[in-house]
């Protein structure tokens, strides 16, 4: 489970930027918490939603925990000694311009809260740090930081962490974490950690999940689950057939070049291809067969996502998600939403964190006051990330939609004269 993310100096974000699912004292909708007792004695929210202008930042947020993620699952790797990290600092301020980027996250993991951060430039790694909660107090774990005068690291050894640490630091490139290289050295106490990165952290757009993990899953065990799903979505289909078919060079088409042809037929020689249809009724009450690539663009959207939506809540994983309203009526947007909230649907305690333009959910029925955040960006075209809350809205009475669109709480497009 995530409580936070911080973020600074990366993209449009030049100070720092945090989304909490730490739940405030406000009532109602307790359903939508999650409230954890020994050793972490916190109440999180289920589910947190970002609206802002286009433009204003949103997807730059979601890119910085992106870039995060795959920093920490590849940066130890040897096909990545030589490369530059994926960092880009706010450019709009001289002086944060060639200062590194700050990353800061806290999550849990198999029942130990954690604090893991670090700085980067494209060039290096300049700090990293962690602290566990293993029983409820705080320990610090390891700490790194970069020394100009001495050209060197100065470190921090917690003596809580256990193993060949000075091994493991010895084998610590500048552009490589400490966390990422003790992993490969086989650290047993950090691997949770890493784990949590790897298996439980998801970082997507929906345009980002084609058809292949739904599919895959339905020629398993879970078609009756990923059809319970889109019948609940009320898409009209009483059936889906998958079918797993080895790739057929033949499906080409005859106008591809022949040299991009072999090299096609090279690279999916051994790759599974699954052919999908939807069953529906006619008029008659017979079956119908169509190829999912005739149904409509919300059903699709649907399809691709049953899978990853599922094994989400399934697996207790944590998901982030920008523009979940892409193709999407309203209503489903808000089914989609009410799976994460509902603690008898969600019982592994998966969260969601998503951005949408979709304001009609946008009301005390579906959210706590302390789920809805705002995105917007200053007078130095910075971006700021601010909770409902800051505005203290009333409880049940106040029409959170209307007040959003009339531009009461910020967050929203400044539409001027156009110039002919």
């Amino acid at each position: 489970m995530i409580i936070e993310f911080s973020l600074k100096n990366f993209y449009s974000f030049a100070q720092t930027q945090t989304i909490s699912l730490n739940s405030s004292r406000l009532k109602g909708l307790d359903a939508s918490t999650i409230k954890l007792t020994y050793p972490n004695k916190l109440e999180l929210l289920r589910s947190a939603v970002i609206y802002g202008a286009n433009a204003a930042g949103k997807s730059n947020f979601f890119l910085g925990l992106r870039v995060m993620h795959n920093i920490i699952i590849n940066s130890a790797s040897e096909s990545q000694s030589g490369d530059e990290l994926p960092i880009v600092p706010f450019k709009l301020d001289s002086e944060l311009i060639d200062k590194p980027s700050e990353f800061e996250i806290s999550f849990i993991s198999n029942n130990i809260r954690y604090q893991y951060g670090f700085t980067a430039t494209s060039s290096k790694i300049h700090d990293e740090w962690l602290f566990a909660w293993p029983k409820g107090r705080p320990q610090k774990w390891f700490m790194r930081a970069w020394n100009n005068k001495k050209n060197e690291y100065e470190w921090e050894m917690g003596s809580a962490l256990l193993g060949d640490k000075h091994v493991w630091q010895k084998a610590t490139r500048s552009n490589a974490l400490f966390l990422s290289t003790a992993m490969q050295l086989n650290s047993e106490q950090l691997k949770p950690v890493f784990d949590w990165f790897k298996n439980t952290l998801r970082v997507s757009t929906l345009g980002g999940w084609n058809e292949k993990f739904s599919s895959l899953i339905c020629t398993r065990d879970k078609k009756e689950e990923v059809l319970n799903f889109l019948k609940a979505a009320d898409v009209g289909i009483d059936d889906i057939i998958v079918t797993k078919e080895k790739f057929n060079p033949a499906s080409l088409p005859n106008s591809l070049p022949e040299n991009l042809k072999q090299l096609v037929i090279k690279n999916n020689n051994d790759v599974n291809t699954y052919k999908i249809q939807t069953v529906h009724k006619n008029n008659n009450n017979e079956l119908m067969l169509f190829d999912l690539k005739d149904e409509s663009e919300g059903t699709k959207k649907l399809f691709s996502l049953a899978g990853p939506w599922l094994d989400t809540l399934d697996k207790g994983h944590v998901i982030f998600i920008d523009e979940l309203n892409l193709s999407l009526h309203p209503k489903l947007v808000r089914f989609l939403v009410s799976l994460f909230n509902d603690p008898d649907k969600n019982t592994n305690n998966a969260q969601l964190i998503f951005t949408t333009h979709e304001t009609s959910i946008l009301n005390q029925e579906v959210f706590r006051r302390d789920q809805i955040w705002f995105c917007e960006k200053d007078n130095a075209n910075a971006t700021k990330l601010f909770p409902l809350t800051d505005f203290s809205p009333r409880k049940g009475r106040e029409n959170i939609e209307t007040s959003y669109l009339d531009g009461r709480y910020g967050a929203i497009p400044f539409i001027k004269k156009m110039e002919m």
